[in-house]
């Protein structure tokens, strides 16, 4: 299981970065800022400085560090998780989370904020502006979460039912 979530997080990451290159460097969205695409969706260029929707803003060299330790901990803490994974869906579900969050935190490296690009609108509301990173991150949670209940939870039900 160790090698397949790897692979996938590889794959985000991948995807995350050529993503994030060609529209800094070909589209060059910070020289354009919004690009309607359709009645629905933007490509919009937002500089996250903070976590996740833009939370914990983080605008010191000192806020910047402690997320990037933060998020590489926290990969740290995945990867082992991963290695005692037991199913592909939850190899799959922490490959996709490792990869965005390694994706995000090279940004944060690089750039000193994560580089956000997709913005879907509809009714009036912009709903948050993400990148291919966030999208795999949250995938792999609602994987995770998944697993959890409808896989590793009816297995320790049936356990405990000795079934």
């Amino acid at each position: 299981m160790l090698k397949l979530g790897l692979r996938i997080a590889a794959l985000i990451f991948i995807l995350d970065q050529a993503s994030k290159w060609l529209l800094l460097n070909v589209v060059d969205m910070p020289g354009r800022g919004i690009v309607p695409l359709t009645d629905f969706f933007n490509l919009r260029m937002v500089w996250n400085r903070g976590v996740s929707f833009g939370m914990f803003s983080a605008d010191t060299a000192t806020g910047r560090y402690a997320l990037i330790f933060f998020a590489l901990a926290v990969v740290v803490f995945l990867v082992v998780w991963l290695a005692r994974a037991h199913n592909r869906i939850l190899a799959v579900a922490i490959g996709l989370v490792i990869g965005g969050a390694v994706g995000n935190v090279l940004d944060r490296a690089v750039y000193g904020a994560v580089a956000d690009f997709f913005d879907f609108h509809a009714w009036g509301y912009h709903f948050y502006t993400f990148n291919i990173a966030d999208a795999g991150i949250s995938l792999g949670v609602v994987l995770l979460i998944y697993e959890s209940i409808f896989i590793s939870g009816s297995a320790a039900r049936e356990a405990e039912n000795g079934i």
